[in-house]
């Protein structure tokens, strides 16, 4: 089978659409179509059927498709490995991290980098961490700099490099404010402005409120930090913040026995084979993360 025919099938399958697979792959959608229809004959049965709002598997497609991932992740992994016993570095290197920290813990690393190693062309995807964890498990990104998760799959490897510590924070004229020492039932009377549920940040708040035994309102989700600070700042509720985003626009609050850290670090796939620039920019991670 042409590895070209199963990458245009996994693709359709895994964006749900023949036009988004497309402009994926860098081919116009009768050239996607054609592919899939050489598989289709090639095996002599229908796999994908056109359905209203998107793709839909046949029997015989959803028998293929996790033979069609693994036969692409040996090709990839067969050519890395050729690819690495040159010994350079260089070539494309996709990674994926939040915008939280791509602003603040990143650029240092990324200069040195690309002037340590000017052959590599970076490929940087800001996705949230959670959707940055997909990204590895799916073979879209390589390398993820992420918000460590609790609920890592097994063939997801993570090392941490930065403790990020959490403040609790209000507006200036909030009335918590003039509280002395809040506490978590005082934060329990405002709604929170949060990322969803799905994060790690949430995740940890939520064991904080449910170990006082305190209700957490929720308000508005963003998983924009920067538009979470927006929104404290201005009186919508209250919010966790990384401490690296603190400024005058903000009260820190004096949350008694409610300290709040994540820990972030970066993940990769167990077996697959990483190329010589992942490899490299691991060491220039591990060597200047602090």
């Amino acid at each position: 089978m042409d590895t070209q025919h199963l990458k245009a099938f996994t693709t359709v399958v895994q964006l749900g659409s023949f036009t988004d697979a497309a402009d994926k792959l860098h081919l116009t959608q009768p050239a996607v179509s054609k592919r899939i229809a050489a598989l289709e004959q090639q095996l002599g049965c229908r796999l994908i059927d056109r359905v209203k709002r998107g793709v839909s598997l046949t029997e015989a497609g959803q028998a293929l498709l996790p033979r069609a991932q693994a036969i692409l992740r040996s090709v990839s992994d067969t050519e890395l490995a050729i690819s690495n016993l040159a010994g350079s570095v260089g070539g494309k290197l996709k990674l994926a991290t939040s915008h939280h920290i791509g602003l603040h813990h990143l650029p240092r690393i990324l200069k040195l980098f690309t002037r340590r190693f000017p052959e590599v062309e970076l490929d940087l995807d800001f996705l949230g961490s959670e959707r940055a964890y997909d990204a590895i498990a799916s073979g879209d990104a390589e390398l993820g700099i992420v918000t460590l998760s609790s609920l890592a799959g097994e063939d997801i490897s993570n090392r941490p490099l930065w403790q990020d510590p959490l403040s609790f924070v209000v507006a200036t004229d909030h009335p918590l404010r003039h509280t002395e020492r809040a506490s978590l039932a005082d934060l329990a009377n405002y709604p929170a402005i949060l990322p969803d549920q799905s994060t790690q940040t949430t995740r940890l708040i939520h064991a904080l409120f449910a170990n006082q035994q305190q209700t957490l309102r929720t308000g508005m989700t963003t998983n924009f930090m920067e538009t979470i600070k927006m929104m404290v700042s201005i009186g919508l509720g209250w919010g966790a913040l990384p401490n690296t985003m603190l400024d005058e626009k903000l009260w820190v609050l004096d949350i008694d026995s409610a300290s709040l850290s994540r820990t972030l670090g970066y993940i990769h796939h167990r077996r697959k084979t990483l190329s010589n620039a992942a490899r490299a920019f691991i060491e220039t991670l591990q060597e200047h993360a602090h």
